[in-house]
């Protein structure tokens, strides 16, 4: 165990210490949020729990795993893992492996095996992307340096998340690239274009089908009440949140979870987070987001090689992205968008991908930096100020 937690340097613990404090509270909220559908479902109150424990004992060993290996290892293994990831993706559209949820057809069953093939391209993304960036970072001012493998590879594998429907999924790994470009030193006028065109395509998107239309419509309205089918869930994510007050109602003793509020235990955690811890659970939330965006942040700054940079980067605008917009779709400022909150929401593919990512950023961070000394003089060279004419003294050196 000691070898296994071994850092030199305190960022690598405020990450760790973060995200591990992350998975153990949102366990402790899966088991409350999903007690009522577990009881329901099997007659046991522990199904979700139990679900969600055994994810984070899969995920916790390969964040560790992954927090073991040296910048070469990604390097050398980025391509591969993109392959992989785009690979699976595409089984989500074979007839017997491939099925649909909520709509959208991003999942894959094999045997007793499920799983969510478009988290695994979230870090495909992250270390091809940041291995790219690095190694062209010589020619951020030719556009179409970046263009060629950039577009083919990132535009393919976004692309078949879009064509699965999982629209959330999409802005965030839209998110991950942008980010990436944007710290690896891209100019912004080269980021402007694409950032309209993507824009305009997502729009497209949006009000692509009629439930997204619907959903859109009516957050535009403002959803004044539940009658309205895509308000729903807005509108008893905000009861469960204002019937919270400041101190909340107590663990477990939420109302609204009692079939109320759709993905209680998912997309919606956060409002069974209010409710039942009030404001305080809720600000505990937000300030432990704060805590690891800060030990990003550190790690980014203290590390030199740009393919660690860009990857803490993309990995930090991943998470904390992805927190912002599920607190924001719960508090109904932005539209239901189906993204769960990182480390804390029900959900399996999601946790362990997440974990393997911080793994990652752990990675840049266990070992400090190395300290630039002055080359040593070896022993028996002359010094340049010894270089003098033997024989002769300096002036003013008395015999």
């Amino acid at each position: 165990m000691k070898k296994i937690f071994a850092a030199e340097t305190g960022n690598y613990f405020l990450v760790l210490g973060a995200t591990l404090f992350l998975v153990v509270f949102g366990l402790i909220m899966v088991l409350s949020s999903s007690a009522v559908e577990s009881l329901t479902a099997t007659g046991g109150s522990f199904g979700g729990f139990l679900r969600q424990g055994s994810f984070a004992l899969v995920g916790i060993p390969l964040m560790l795993f992954a927090a073991r290996r040296s910048a070469v290892f990604w390097k050398k293994w980025a391509g591969i893992i993109m392959i992989a990831a785009i690979g699976l993706q595409l089984l989500v559209f074979m007839p017997g492996i491939g099925f649909a949820v909520g709509g959208n057809r991003n999942w894959i069953h094999i045997g007793s095996f499920t799983a969510q093939p478009s988290e695994l391209i979230k870090v495909a993304l992250v270390v091809w992307i940041s291995l790219t960036l690095a190694k062209k970072r010589d020619s951020f001012d030719n556009w179409r340096e970046l263009i060629v493998p950039l577009v083919p590879v990132a535009g393919a594998a976004i692309g078949l998340v879009l064509l699965g429907g999982d629209l959330g999924t999409v802005i965030i790994l839209a998110a991950i690239v942008f980010g990436a470009l944007f710290f690896a030193g891209i100019k912004l006028r080269f980021l402007a274009a694409p950032v309209i065109v993507l824009g305009f395509l997502g729009l497209i998107a949006a009000f692509a089908t009629g439930s997204r239309q619907d959903r859109i419509g009516q957050f535009l309205n403002g959803c004044k009440s539940d009658a309205a089918q895509a308000c729903w869930q807005t509108v008893h994510g905000w009861w469960a949140l204002a019937s919270g007050g400041f101190f909340g109602v107590g663990l477990g003793n939420s109302k609204l979870k009692w079939s109320w509020i759709p993905e209680a235990d998912n997309d919606f955690i956060f409002a069974v987070i209010g409710e039942e811890l009030g404001l305080l659970g809720a600000i505990l939330v937000l300030a432990l987001f704060i805590v690891l965006a800060i030990g990003f942040v550190r790690i980014i700054r203290a590390n030199r090689d740009p393919f660690a940079k860009v990857a803490v980067s993309a990995v930090m605008v991943w998470i904390i992205g992805q927190a912002f917009i599920n607190i924001a779709v719960v508090l109904g400022i932005l539209p239901v968008l189906g993204v769960p909150l990182p480390l804390i929401s029900a959900g399996g593919s999601s946790l362990v991908t997440t974990l393997i990512a911080i793994g990652i950023v752990l990675s840049f961070a266990r070992y400090a930096p190395e300290r630039q000394t002055a080359p040593a003089v070896a022993v028996g060279a002359r010094r340049p100020s010894d270089s003098r004419p033997s024989g002769r003294r300096p002036s003013g050196q008395q015999r």
